[in-house]
């Protein structure tokens, strides 16, 4: 494997000094990029895309060949796990992603297993070929959701705004609760570490749903299955240290229960302020965020102006990677991505 020409993105999360301020951004391939859309519609279908290694790696460079971003991110899906676990998972257009077989039944909870590796062979194969065609130009991520955000789609069927079903299983039925989350985390260790021995050179846990919990609640029910994956993941691949990042939407409450769970970074959505996400945490773990991604909606002073705002809350020092508070928005101008990626570069050479 050819070595980094760009390894400012590693050496930010593990708080190493750089020249400037790393940036990648949270669905940096999607919607909003015309030739993505020209692909998706290639392969007929959101999930037959994921599933075919060549087009799942002709959409995760796509950004790469517009932007002089510092990171790549595999293609894929969060839902990849509970569909290889024969959930029945489909993506209906204008609802997002179903299940027809939603977990509600002891019985089928408790039937509940990891995945056949060769379920998920073509995620594997995609990073191999992705890592293969950056010939070290920038470093490539991996991904997983994080066991209770899985666990959220398993039992309610689909997206949700209330979590009626799991919240009534976790106090009606812990039990079973814990036991498809302590399946999940099992499934995305082992999904993570295969990343890792394709050739992913970071991996990062998703934990989209986490910050619907109760405070206690966050701890028992995601942090702990969170900290069960960190635990058992691999943190050298070929003796080249694997950094890891864990990223909870709605988890400013929670920052240094995060930081102390041994992640190397903490990823912080844009309601938080970074400056006192950077005192809460400390030196425990770098800071990945946060700029709202509804500003890439705006004018362009506006959007180096946000920049500007986020890479002065950090203030100077290594341990940043500039990223979104969550993902692209589809509706985002692509010419305003490149006025941000050259913003934070340009702006964040002063603090380092």
């Amino acid at each position: 494997m050819s070595k980094l020409k760009n390894d400012t993105f590693i050496r930010a999360l593990l708080r190493q000094p750089t020249p400037y301020t790393p940036v990648w951004l949270m669905r940096q391939a999607g919607r909003y990029l015309p030739e993505y859309n020209t692909t998706r519609a290639r392969a007929g279908s959101f999930m037959a895309l994921c599933r075919n290694p060549d087009l799942a790696t002709e959409v995760t460079l796509q950004p790469l060949a517009r932007y002089a971003l510092d990171a790549a991110i595999v293609f894929s899906d969060i839902l990849t796990i509970p569909d290889a676990m024969g959930l029945g998972l489909a993506f209906v257009e204008g609802e997002g992603p179903t299940f027809a077989r939603p977990l509600r039944e002891e019985r089928e909870i408790h039937g509940l297993n990891v995945p056949d590796p060769g379920e998920l062979r073509y995620v594997f194969d995609t990073v191999a070929q992705v890592r293969r065609a950056l010939a070290g130009e920038v470093p490539l991520i991996g991904f997983a959701g994080s066991p209770f955000t899985l666990a959220c789609y398993m039992v309610e069927g689909g997206p949700s705004t209330d979590f009626h079903h799991i919240k009534t299983m976790l106090y009606r039925r812990p039990d079973l609760l814990r036991r498809i989350l302590d399946v999940n985390a099992r499934a995305v260790t082992a999904y993570l570490n295969a990343q890792i021995e394709a050739g992913a050179q970071a991996v990062m846990i998703f934990d989209t749903w986490g910050g619907a919990l109760g405070h206690a609640e966050y701890r028992e029910f995601s942090l702990a299955y969170m900290q069960q994956v960190l635990d058992g993941l691999a943190r050298e691949c070929d003796g080249v240290r694997v950094p890891n990042i864990l990223f909870t939407k709605g988890g400013g409450a929670w920052l240094e229960a995060i930081a102390a769970s041994g992640c190397d970074a903490v990823g912080i959505d844009w309601t938080v302020h970074l400056g006192s996400a950077r005192e809460r945490v400390g030196a425990r773990a770098a800071l990945q965020g946060n700029l709202e991604p509804v500003v890439l909606l705006a004018e362009a002073e506006t959007i180096r102006a946000g920049a500007a705002s986020v890479l002065s809350h950090y203030g100077r020092g290594s341990g940043h990677i500039f990223n979104l508070g969550h993902g692209v928005s589809r509706f985002t101008p692509p010419e305003n991505v490149a006025i941000l990626v050259e913003a934070v570069h340009e702006l964040s050479r002063p603090y380092h």
